[in-house]
């Protein structure tokens, strides 16, 4: 169920000849959507670097002589965006952050401590350093920052030495090993959430280094935007629209310069415009899908 679906179509202002960018294509809900308002003329592409997602995106790229999908994480935008030659030309760029459903609701990916299964979290599962390698290899000390910073875990010295000497005595390769750990480590229950939630969180972020790759991406939209074209951000948790807002604010700003020098706004070259305020997911949605209730939309123009 894609999250915000009405209120994104809405923020991307389509124009049904424009060509337009889907980053986090997860199972295509977005896309179909967008697809559906766009003429004979529109173009979509489609990034993801899961390779799930991505057999998902080629079916529909079968299907649908507008749409594209490519193998990709987000901070590869720039050249996506130049290989098809749509660099300076896309009319609205949407990016729905974080896990996807599919990944939570399969225990073989290791993203979700409600269903035991091996401990890999890799959004690219043909690439990179697993969850159980990282948590073998790391520190003391590493895990606890990971932990603090991406998890925002209060706890997180205490879960990190529990993680250290359990691996001690035997390997951690499960999550349901792991999701005991922190429960044993972590002193009472918020109410609502499992104890293990922030620290799956955080370890998820550091494997796929999410935040990076959100910077490296908004770093190259203003460059993928045509003038009027619309940058869409979906987020589900404060480090991710911290960014986000920040980003926006810089760009609405332009260029620093000393107070009170005499420069006009078109001299301080602004890029971006702030859309409105932060979107939510109204009550009904979230009673339908419960996994929209952190969801936060940004919504930015491109300047000419």
């Amino acid at each position: 169920m894609p999250v915000l679906l009405e209120e994104s179509l809405e923020a991307l202002a389509i124009d049904p000849a424009g060509v337009y960018l889907d980053g986090t294509f997860g199972r295509g809900g977005h896309a179909r959507a967008l697809l559906a308002k766009l003429g004979a003329g529109g173009r979509l592409l489609g990034l993801d670097r899961d390779p799930q997602a991505v057999a998902a995106g080629a079916d529909l790229a079968r299907c649908d002589p507008r749409f594209t999908m490519e193998h990709a994480p987000i901070s590869r935008l720039e050249e996506m965006t130049r290989r098809w030659g749509f660099f300076g030309r896309v009319n609205g760029l949407l990016l729905d952050l974080g896990v996807s459903s599919p990944q939570l609701d399969e225990p073989d990916r290791g993203f979700s401590f409600l269903a035991d299964g091996p401990l890999d979290m890799r959004m690219d599962t043909s690439r990179g350093r697993t969850a159980a390698q990282w948590l073998a290899q790391a520190e003391e000390t590493e895990i606890a920052e990971v932990l603090r910073e991406y998890g925002e875990e209060r706890y997180a010295g205490r879960i990190a030495r529990a993680i250290v000497r359990a691996r001690g005595e035997q390997p951690l390769v499960t999550t349901g090993a792991l999701a005991q750990i922190v429960v044993a480590a972590v002193p009472g229950r918020e109410p609502g959430k499992h104890p293990a939630t922030r620290t799956f969180q955080a370890i998820r972020i550091h494997i796929n280094w999410e935040l990076d790759e959100l910077r490296a991406c908004l770093a190259a939209a203003c460059g993928v935007l045509t003038a009027g074209g619309r940058l869409v951000v979906i987020g589900f948790h404060s480090l991710e629209d911290r960014i986000v807002k920040r980003f926006i604010r810089d760009e609405a700003r332009g260029d620093r310069f000393p107070r009170g020098l005499p420069v006009t706004a078109r001299e301080m070259h602004a890029r971006l415009r702030a859309v409105g305020k932060p979107v939510r997911p109204p009550g009904a949605e979230v009673a339908a899908n419960p996994r929209a209730r952190s969801a936060r939309m940004r919504v930015a123009e491109r300047l000419a």
